[in-house]
């Protein structure tokens, strides 16, 4: 009832302002430029707080340059939206930053690898919106630049719904009434895990939202999003163990733009382990199913511990998601999550 009653409100507001609403999935950097364009109600990150968040310049064959977010997942290999990449064809990375004048790690690279079942031509929404960058030089980790550990093969059907999450990026960051410029730092902010059932009730036209799709709205600040310059980010929860995984990439909002309640949507790493062993060699799938839970003491609950405002690793999730779905690991090489 609430959400259909938010749908009539958006719709009116929208006819109002002089045209028939249509809350259609759109890449998130084709939203118009009087939309918010930001990480939405974000809060500054500190040094090392999110060492596998890069930022992604790319560059297409008239020399136009735009940027998206981007995440580390090896030393050799960055994951990223499909749509950021299309089109394009020398890509520049950042990595070990709160500040993009401020990088550890400054690649460039044309070595790009989206994934078959994108379209590039049509680009735009598209339910396998992934890609990765290849490095020619393996990058160094640090305190400030380490590998995501991406969702496991037997997470990739997780019901996430109801589950605190983060999303991170740079974007612009004046409201929608300024236009802003880009942002020089890193900005995070909660997300609530959205079942697909209940994305599909925001987007019921949606063509896009399938069992690779995860979905996930404001936590408890209404405005909380990923918006322009995020696509290609990650979205992580706190796990059973206490790290984050990253179960999440940033793909496409709302056409009614980012200061909405509407939820976002983002691409299931899950899904594509079999794409990244053949691309990479590498076998990213790791055994979700042996962490140890941490103890209640140790482990608020979403609803009685607020986050903490420094490190986004503090939020944890009362209740832990449940899959019914598992397969067996590649034979290929491992990758190893230093933290």
């Amino acid at each position: 009832m609430a959400a259909a009653y938010l749908l009539g409100l958006f719709f009116i507001l929208g006819y109002v302002q002089g045209g028939v609403f249509s809350p259609e999935p759109t890449v998130i950097e084709d939203l118009p430029d009087y939309q918010s364009s930001r990480i939405v109600v974000g809060l500054p990150a500190v040094e090392g707080q999110i060492p596998y968040q890069g930022s992604l310049r790319m560059v297409n064959s008239i020399g136009s340059v735009s940027s998206c977010g981007c995440s580390l997942i090896h030393n050799k290999w960055v994951l990223t939206a499909a749509h950021c990449l299309a089109n394009r064809i020398t890509f520049v990375v950042r990595f070990g930053l709160t500040n993009l004048t401020r990088p550890e790690v400054l690649v460039e690279s044309s070595n790009k690898y989206i994934h078959p079942e994108y379209d590039e031509i049509r680009a735009g929404v598209q339910t396998a919106d992934l890609a990765l960058v290849g490095l020619d030089q393996a990058i160094e980790y640090s305190d400030n630049v380490q590998p995501s550990r991406l969702m496991s093969r037997a997470q990739k059907n997780v019901n996430f719904g109801g589950v605190r999450m983060i999303v991170s990026g740079f974007g612009r960051t004046d409201d929608l009434w300024n236009g802003g410029a880009a942002s020089e730092i890193l900005l995070w902010t909660l997300q609530r895990g959205v079942s697909n059932a209940e994305c599909l009730s925001w987007y019921p036209n949606s063509q896009v939202i399938k069992e690779p799709t995860i979905c996930a709205g404001y936590y408890d600040q209404q405005f909380q999003s990923s918006c322009q310059g995020d696509s290609g980010g990650p979205l992580t929860f706190e796990d059973l163990d206490g790290k984050r995984t990253q179960v999440g990439i940033v793909s496409f909002g709302s056409s009614s733009g980012c200061n909405t309640p509407f939820p976002s949507g983002y691409v299931r790493p899950g899904h594509y382990h079999d794409w990244f062993t053949e691309v990479t060699g590498i076998d990213f799938d790791w055994d979700s199913d042996a962490l140890q839970p941490d103890s209640e003491e140790d482990s608020p609950s979403a609803e009685s511990s607020p986050a903490s405002e420094e490190d986004p690793d503090s939020p944890s999730e009362d209740e832990s998601p449940s899959s019914e779905s598992g397969d067996d690991s590649e034979e290929a090489q491992k990758v190893h999550f230093v933290n």
